[in-house]
């Protein structure tokens, strides 16, 4: 029953809120907008086609994460190698637009098969990471539209232990490991891929970005992670949580995970960080992507995301970025499909009237299961 009155509710607004963008209603409904951020990521290959999703993207938004453009298997692929083309043109088109940039190429698993390959030795890893990493901070320092970067992505798994290497050249692993740790027990790449970003891009927002549910023992290491940079001096000014939410019961619909993600908000804010959600989807596995159940899961879920979002908005900075804007099949064998706030036809989702709503009129989380 609590379902049917959300659906009802929601479809009841959907065609008043059609005629307000989610950058119109920031602007409207008296957010700070230097404090509070609602963007979104699409496809390269959209970009400057006069398509349907960049006329959506300008329609709705004017916070921008460029894709995949700026890590290292594009930018930096090989030795000698480099290519800025697809980089340059989402700066450009940023620039047009006037959009505000948060640029996602940390140093993560997501590296070149160059630094995955096994005849690596530390030094060449280090010198990998050192050049990629230093041309990409004095570039992006230079714009005026980049606010923030990611500087480390996906560096602890769930159980708390590092995310490190994998035999040969996997496509997910994370070859910086390797160059070590230092004498405190911290990976060596994440300590320099601080002090390069400082030096090196001082007028961008270093972001510490991290991907998971609300898994305790990995996010109490993220945060001593992060202390422990502080406390050597070192500049992080956010943390992001990539939110690849899983149709179960998770972030979004138990309580007790939308408690802990409140938690690390508040951490955040007392250490005068912004929390940044990063790259907000809803993953399937065997369901189908038209099933009133999902649906009703996804818009919940983002509902509960974005009030708790809403509720610290006076305390810190808070920014969510939904990471892509038309469902697609996932890649693999898991997610098998990956919803977002468009479907297949580019027909507005269930779960983006939701967040339009919530916007809006500022609303109480919805009533959750403990477990």
């Amino acid at each position: 029953m609590r379902y049917l009155i959300i659906i009802l509710l929601v479809f009841f607004n959907s065609t008043a809120q059609d005629k307000y963008s989610v950058k119109n209603i920031l602007k409207d409904s008296g957010y700070s907008l230097d404090s509070f951020y609602v963007g979104a990521t699409f496809k390269y290959s959209a970009l400057n086609s006069n398509s349907k999703l960049e006329k959506i993207f300008l329609k709705e938004f004017n916070y921008l994460t460029p894709e995949n453009a700026s890590k290292q298997t594009a930018i930096h692929p090989r030795p000698g190698v480099w290519n800025w083309k697809k980089h340059n043109d989402w700066i450009d088109f940023a620039k047009k637009n006037n959009l505000t940039v948060r640029i996602h190429g940390p140093i993560s698993p997501q590296a070149s098969k160059w630094a995955k390959n096994d005849d690596r030795t530390k030094e060449e890893l280090l010198l990998n990471l050192e050049e990629y990493f230093i041309e990409l901070c004095k570039r992006i320092n230079e714009e005026p539209n980049v606010k923030w970067m990611d500087v480390v992505n996906e560096t602890i798994l769930r159980n708390g232990d590092w995310f490190s290497e994998k035999p040969g050249d996997s496509s997910w692993e994370n070859p910086w490991t390797q160059i070590g740790l230092n004498s405190d027990g911290y990976p060596i790449y994440i300590v320099k891929a601080f002090e390069i970003a400082q030096k090196y891009a001082p007028n961008v927002k270093l972001v510490y970005n991290h991907n998971g549910g609300m898994e305790r023992k990995m996010w109490q290491k993220v945060l001593s992670t992060i202390s422990y940079l502080k406390n050597k001096g070192l500049r992080v000014d956010g943390l992001g949580w990539q939110a690849h939410l899983r149709d179960v019961r998770g972030v979004g619909l138990v309580k007790k995970d939308l408690d802990y993600l409140s938690y690390l908000i508040d951490w955040c804010h007392s250490k005068q960080m912004g929390f940044h959600v990063t790259e907000l989807n809803y993953w399937l596995r065997d369901e189908s992507p038209n099933s009133i159940d999902v649906l009703n899961r996804q818009s919940i879920s983002y509902s509960n995301i974005v009030n708790t979002l809403i509720a610290k908005r006076n305390n810190g900075l808070v920014t969510l970025n939904l990471w892509g804007i038309k469902n697609k099949k996932g890649p693999g064998n898991y997610p098998k499909n990956i919803l977002s706030i468009y479907d297949k036809d580019l027909k507005p989702a269930q779960a983006f009237y939701s967040i339009k709503k919530s916007l809006i009129e500022k609303n109480t989380l919805i009533r959750l299961p403990k477990e």
